[in-house]
């Protein structure tokens, strides 16, 4: 997401989180609609996706075909650095959600990559083997019970839940490597990250640009792909069933087993 609270601190911190996990967790359990979808804020979050279309067009878009130039072992180099900045909040996450052997392995593969990867530059640990575990704290929420509740779209962030509003806050928030590095040091990996997702947006630029501007309804395109995608991340995580974990069936229960599965239109904004 594009939220930057890094003022935020001591006190004041821990109270804006309690206040936003009380007022957004509150919302997770109200009741889907009858199609599957629950979105109840559907005409303010067609409105901030029009202004993310907006920003896609005449920012997001334009500055991702400018990566794009970049010869490729750069933009690769910047990509594995900010999956290697990505690890111990995942490794975090994986031990909240009691998922020991996921933790173990990411942080073999952070050890592998800060050692032997040029602080990150080459993902060695793939060539080894080491199996990839992403995950954020959306997904503890979600394995600690809590629904996923409305759909909403957030500014720049785009697509997303509640749950995982919330869980994208305290994912940047309690950030380890924000939080363990000077702040120059910080910073510069906010932005590695941010030219990372202009990679993710390049790569994808012809799906992303067929679902927001060849689209009869892009806002019902995005929001489909974006439940589709997450409800099979989460499911495939937890090896569940393709039920929802708002209780009502889930309409993408015959979502692919490809591995490479992913959401185009999140990855623009994403964290």
């Amino acid at each position: 997401m594009g939220l930057n609270i890094s003022f935020i601190s001591g006190q004041h911190l821990r109270r804006t989180l309690a206040l936003l996990a009380v007022a957004g967790l509150a919302a997770c359990g109200a009741a889907p609609s009858g199609d599957g979808f629950n979105d109840p804020f559907e005409p303010a979050n067609r409105k901030v996706h029009a202004f993310n279309k907006g920003v896609d067009r005449a920012l997001v878009g334009p500055a991702s075909k400018g990566f794009g130039s970049v010869p490729e072992p750069v933009k690769r180099a910047v990509g594995n650095v900010a999956d290697t900045l990505d690890l111990p909040g995942d490794i975090a996450n994986n031990l909240l959600q009691l998922r020991l052997v996921a933790a173990a392995e990411n942080t073999l593969r952070l050890a592998a990559n800060l050692t032997f990867g040029l602080g990150g530059t080459i993902d060695i640990a793939s060539e080894l083997g080491l199996p990839e575990n992403p995950t954020d704290f959306g997904e503890t929420l979600h394995v600690w019970g809590v629904g996923e509740g409305p759909y909403v779209e957030l500014p720049l962030a785009g697509p997303s839940t509640v749950r995982d509003t919330v869980g994208s806050v305290v994912d940047v928030a309690l950030n380890p490597v924000r939080l363990a590095l000077p702040k120059k040091e910080a910073t510069a990996a906010t932005v590695l990250k941010l030219f990372s997702r202009l990679g993710d947006r390049d790569r994808f630029s012809d799906t992303v640009d067929s679902l927001l501007y060849e689209s009869a309804d892009s806002y019902a395109q995005a929001r489909l792909l974006y439940l589709q995608n997450r409800r099979f991340q989460l499911a495939k995580a937890g090896g569940a069933a393709a039920a929802n974990d708002d209780g009502f069936i889930d309409p993408y229960a015959d979502a692919p087993s490809d591995d490479a599965f992913i959401d185009p239109y999140e990855d623009p904004y994403a964290q």
